[in-house]
């Protein structure tokens, strides 16, 4: 098998080196705060100046939104990852050299930036290159390169100088210039810019140079007919297959933060210490946590082609739901002055079945399905959006998080946490269509209710709700 599609799975990597510095990005702050505001640190700074570093990084994904959905479909996928590439190598060596907190401000605004691009472009080319029966195996790749990113900076950052995971992010930055250069373009992005005799090369190599006309023709078929859809913000809206896949791509973006993965990412530390476990400290749990996210993201993309999209993300809705039940409960008992010094370790417990379960489903299936929901006319567009709706759902879930723990203790948060993802599950089963195995053709005929056949003629028609 992996001789068959060794062209597809070298330019997913090269495609998805990236997420690992975006997960580096993304734990940075955890690590490096505390050491920004001790008396160790080589700049000047006080916590509420370091704290606002998460926020330039947020405001770095919304500005990067708009220029992300021009850039994707102007220049390309290939181009746009480059260009995230570049913008990622110049902020690690800002980062690097930094000595005042200007510079980290500035810094983490353009990983914001590139953060935004990777997290569209990457899974739009990998799922544009990949054939339907591995296609999840592929997609579900970026958020496995993100949990390398995370585990590096939870296992590196605390125990070495501040300049070693910048001198990782260069060198990782550098890695993904240099093996995406020689990748080629996607051959859908090259059929919607007319450049037809490039798609056909392109498919060619993807599909180690077997037999590609029928398959080049349905992507030919596929793409004119969604170039019939006008590719404005209110086709989201309008368009019956484009407004479904926006309401899935909403509900399960939001619902990943509503399950609380922003808020345990950022705040396990201190979640770690609440608890009092006397077993493991703080810094090898987060560690441990690391690596279970790692497996279980390699895990979940070799069955997510197996098992299906909804099998693995109402498995990880319930699952994880539990695990934050668990510890909910037991933030309730301490609260109310129980003693729990012999069951101190069931957090710890909790939290590393919680990376397991979470990371199985609603931590991969997400990114598979937002570069396989939308047509190729609002592709760019949508999963812009469906990004932007990820990073409103952290914001407000981390802000939830601080409002409740602190009026009313940390189990009430959680409890809300353990509720949202029972109601996803319900979500799951209720409205998630299954696109495993469908090509990008099939998927569009069950989001708008029809049924799909192989010699279908191509439809003029626009699919609007009057």
């Amino acid at each position: 098998m992996f001789t068959k599609f060794l062209s597809q799975f070298t330019a997913t990597i090269a495609a998805t080196v990236c997420a690992i510095s975006v997960g580096m990005i993304y734990g940075w702050t955890s690590p490096m705060i505390p050491y920004m505001t001790s008396e160790h640190s080589h700049v000047e700074t006080t916590k509420r100046e370091a704290e606002m570093l998460e926020t330039d990084m947020m405001i770095g994904v919304f500005c990067g939104l708009p220029l992300t959905i021009y850039l994707v479909d102007k220049i390309g996928r290939k181009r746009l990852l480059l260009v995230a590439g570049c913008i990622a190598l110049a902020g690690w060596i800002t980062v690097a050299a930094a000595n005042k907190m200007v510079y980290f401000h500035v810094a983490r605004f353009f990983f914001g930036i590139t953060a935004n691009m990777c997290s569209v472009a990457a899974p739009m080319y990998v799922a544009e290159i990949a054939e339907s029966n591995i296609r999840g195996l592929l997609s579900s790749t970026f958020n496995f390169m993100m949990a390398i990113g995370l585990l590096i900076m939870y296992a590196i950052a605390p125990f070495t100088p501040f300049y070693t995971t910048s001198i990782i992010g260069i060198l990782i930055c550098t890695l993904e210039l240099v093996i995406l250069f020689s990748m080629p373009e996607s051959p859908y992005y090259l059929l919607y810019i007319n450049e037809n005799k490039k798609a056909k090369e392109s498919l060619e190599y993807f599909r180690m140079h077997r037999e590609v006309d029928k398959e080049l023709r349905e992507m030919m078929k596929a793409v004119e007919r969604q170039k019939c859809e006008r590719g404005r913000i209110q086709d989201l809206v309008l368009v019956r297959s484009n407004r479904k896949a926006m309401l899935v791509m909403t509900i399960l973006n939001v619902g990943q933060n509503m399950v609380a993965i922003s808020v345990i990412l950022m705040n396990l530390h201190p979640i770690l210490e609440s608890a009092g476990s006397i077993y493991m400290s703080s810094s090898v749990a987060a560690i441990l946590f690391a690596v279970i996210t790692l497996i279980s993201a390699y895990i979940a993309s070799l069955q997510v082609d197996k098992y299906g999209r909804k099998a693995l993300l109402l498995i990880s809705s319930i699952l994880s739901s539990l695990s934050l039940l668990s510890i909910a409960i037991y933030f309730h008992l301490k609260n109310n002055n129980f003693e729990l010094t012999s069951v101190s370790w069931l957090p710890t417990a909790a939290l590393m079945v919680y990376a397991a379960t979470f990371k199985l489903g609603l931590g991969i299936v997400p990114v598979v399905m937002s570069s396989e929901l939308f047509s190729a006319k609002v592709k760019a567009l949508g999963m812009s959006f469906a990004d932007i709706m990820y990073v409103i759902g952290g914001i407000f879930s981390i802000q939830l998080y601080v409002w409740l723990s602190s009026w009313f203790g940390l189990h009430v948060p959680l409890y809300v946490f353990t509720v949202s993802g029972f109601v996803l599950a319900l979500f799951v089963v209720c409205y998630i269509p299954e696109t495993k195995g469908k090509t990008f053709e099939e998927i569009q005929y069950i989001l708008k209710g029809e049924e799909f056949f192989t010699n279908t003629l191509l439809s003029q028609q626009e699919d609007y709700i009057l």
